[in-house]
């Protein structure tokens, strides 16, 4: 297991890059062919989760998903990929970026067909939250995106203090 001193030594994004390939099958999917959407999900947080578990070497659980829109629709047969890396990180907690893209494995097109940004914490243990280590971004895109992650992350916690107060009602 990771030491305290691993915690502290930054990371960079590339470090936590991982890529996830898997063919749709009839389970995958409905009646008329197109996957469902709660299985893209499910893979999207498994690669979420091990670039996570890559940057924090450590186990880590999700704690929120952001918005998933789905642009194209994802058929049997396809060859789906997820692309996952760390965009930024707090002092437990981890961004992640998944990039899911559609291919016909026999055509060759690609289509990408949806983002989406998923944050996970660290467990010691016992599994209670640990600190990670810092994220170094290496390109303007990558600064760009830990700019944007900071700001996302900064939302996520408004949102959360909103959701604790209480309502008159509940006094």
């Amino acid at each position: 297991m990771p030491d305290r001193a691993d915690a502290k030594r930054p990371k960079t994004v590339r470090q936590s890059r991982i890529a996830l390939s898997q063919l749709m099958q009839p389970q995958h999917a409905n009646p008329r062919g197109d996957v469902h959407g709660g299985w893209i999900m499910k893979l999207a947080d498994e690669a979420g989760a091990l670039a996570a578990m890559r940057h924090a070497q450590r186990r880590v659980v999700t704690v929120a998903i952001d918005q998933m829109m789905f642009h194209e629709p994802i058929r049997i047969g396809d060859l789906v990929t997820l692309e996952a890396e760390v965009t930024y990180v707090g002092r437990t907690s981890m961004e992640t970026l998944v990039s899911v893209i559609a291919e016909d494995p026999i055509g060759g097109e690609r289509v990408h067909t949806n983002t989406a940004y998923l944050v996970y914490v660290a467990l010691d243990e016992r599994g209670r939250p640990v600190p990670v280590p810092p994220l170094v971004p290496e390109t303007e895109s990558e600064k760009e995106r830990m700019e944007a992650g900071k700001e996302r992350q900064a939302y996520r916690l408004r949102q959360r203090a909103r959701e604790t107060e209480p309502t008159p009602g509940d006094r």
